[in-house]
This record gives C-alpha cells, structure tokens and sequence, in this order.
C-alpha cells in the first residue's frame, strides 16, 4: 500500500485552501503594484524588502552557493520579469495565474531532460493536456489582443521550473529558509535590468510620487508580507505534516482564485475558448505533476500502515502556483 496516501486533518485542508485564495488574490496584488511601478523595479523592490530582513534574521541555509544562486535567479530573477512584464504589457491577470501554472509541467519535462527522471503515462497525458490547453489559449490572445505577454508568462513558468530543479539539488533542510534567502539574489540582477529597460528617471519618480500610489504600495506590501511570508510559511508547514501529494493539488485553486477575482473586481471577461482551455490546463497540470493513487481493491484486506512524516518539499510558492511531489523513492 502506497504510504502517502494519509488523509489530511480538516483543518489542514482549511489552510490549504486558504494559502490557494491567498496566493490567488496575490496577482490581483500584482496589477496593483504595476499601476504605479515599472515592473522590473517592482521586482527588484519586491525581492529587497525580503531580502534585507532575511540577511539579518534568518540563518543561511546550509546548501552549495551554485544552488541557492541558480533558485534565486531562475524563480526570483527571471521569473518574476517575465511575469510582471507580461502583466504590464496586457497579460490578463486571471489568465496570468493560469498560465504561470505551466511551470509544473515545465518541471517535469526538465526534470526527465537533465535528470534523467522516468515519466508515467499519466504525467506525459497530462503535459500533452496541459500543452494543448496553453495552445489555445496563445492562439485566442494571437486572434484578439497581443501574444507576447502569454509568451512572457509562458517564460515566467519555464524560468520557474529551472528554479525548482536548483532547488532539488540544493536539497535544503528548510525550504522556507531556502525561499527567504533565494530572496538575497533577484534584487541586483533587476535593479541593474531597470536601468537597462526602464531608466532612472522612471524609477525615481515612481518613488518620488508614492504619496500618489498607496494602492500600488498596498499590493507590494500584500505580495510581501501575505504572499510570500504568511503563505509560504503556511504551505511549508502543510508540507511537513502532510504528504506533498495530499498538499500540491489544492494549489490548482489559484488560477481558479486568479480568475474568478479578476472576473468580479477587474471586469476581465475571458472568452469560452479561454475557460475550456483553463479547464484542460488545470487537469493537465494535475496529471502531470502528481503521482497515481492506488486502484480499488489493491490491498483492501490489508491492515492500514502507520502514516510518515511527509518529506521536505521541493519547492515552496512565494506568491503563486503548483509545487510538483517528487516520486516515491523506486518509481
């Protein structure tokens, strides 16, 4: 009998949900932020207000520095540029929490491609799923608004996955620890991309009119404080009571969240197109990024095996979507 298979207490599924409608409501937090801040800068703002602290109160995860540097710039750095360029330029926000979920099976591709990790039928079902489902939704936004902010976003995941292969081979003690130092890593790389991209001048007067931009202030202290601190400290707990397989799928709740949020508060009216393929997009990434439960009657008589603490997980999720369970040890 596949020992995973633990039922979570109710009030772990509670939080589990709660954490989804937090991180959902993050990319709401998100397009309030780059209504006042250019985005690269937003990035680099959002990682410093971490970054700070953590350096002064979090002891340094016990990891190669190659690790910690890779997680830092392929979450952090290139992941949340891409993500906050492609909002800024018209990503829709509620699309943006769906598509962002392409880093799970982005993670699992790599995963087999530079690891040499085995994939079932059912996590290659699910990515051809998850494939299509993002195809058409790059073929609406092609048809009717512009398709580079699905191809940014579409990075964002990828940039994502590379993070969460550096953080399987960092193999931390403590992921929340692992996550908040990750933090100590995008703030430069951005500011130094700002410069580039956007200038000072954008930068200085994005600061030197804040008095004008509270709500955009709200939303980078949302993604801050809620979103990374609150919800990743959350989730990581989650993760050590129960196993990552029972934890992983309520994070499918925030494009969900995302969606629905931006429906009501943002009057962004995805097309029927659209909703199927989020639909599709969801179950896919299911498929592909979790493993198969047991069948009916395999091991029926026998008596149940005592429950194991869930194993650290990979990834935790400072702001958004699906944390993929690794395989049980032989698979």
């Amino acid at each position: 009998m596949d020992r995973t298979l633990v039922s979570m207490l109710p009030r772990d599924r509670l939080l589990a949900a709660f954490v989804a409608v937090v991180w959902g409501c993050n990319f709401l937090a998100i397009h309030a932020t780059l209504t006042h801040f250019p985005p690269l800068f937003a990035g680099a703002l959002r990682f410093l207000v971490i970054a700070i602290p953590t350096m002064l109160l979090i002891p340094r995860p016990k990891v190669k520095a190659r690790w910690l540097i890779g997680y830092g710039l392929g979450f952090g750095t290139l992941q949340f540029a891409f993500l906050f360029v492609g909002m800024y330029s018209g990503m829709p926000t509620g699309l943006a929490s769906l598509v962002l979920q392409s880093s799970a099976p982005f993670t699992v591709l790599l995963g087999a491609v530079l690891l040499r990790e085995r994939l079932s039928r059912r996590q290659l079902a699910g990515i051809a799923l998850a494939i299509v489902g993002m195809a058409a939704i790059a073929w609406q936004r092609a048809e009717y608004a512009a398709l580079l902010p699905v191809i940014l976003t579409l990075l964002g995941g990828l940039s994502w996955a590379a993070g969460n292969l550096c953080s399987r081979q960092a193999k931390p003690d403590n992921s929340l620890h692992f996550t908040l130092w990750m933090s100590v890593v995008p703030p430069l790389p951005m500011f130094a991309l700002s410069l580039v991209f956007e200038g000072p001048a954008r930068q200085w007067r994005s600061l030197a009119t804040i008095d004008e931009g509270w709500i955009a202030l709200a939303g980078l202290g949302y993604i801050v404080l809620l979103g990374t601190i609150l919800g990743s400290g959350i989730w990581t707990t989650l993760m050590r009571r129960n196993p990552a397989s029972s934890v992983a799928p309520f994070s499918l709740l925030v494009p969900v969240v995302g969606m629905t949020l931006s429906f009501l508060l943002l009057d962004e009216r995805p097309t029927p197109v659209e909703i199927a393929a989020a639909v599709v997009v969801v179950v896919g990434v299911f498929l592909g990024s979790t493993t198969a439960r047991l069948t009916r009657g395999r091991g029926r008589d026998r008596p149940p095996e005592p429950a194991v603490a869930a194993e650290e997980p990979d990834e935790t999720q400072p702001g958004v979507p699906l944390v993929p369970p690794r395989a049980p040890s032989g698979h």
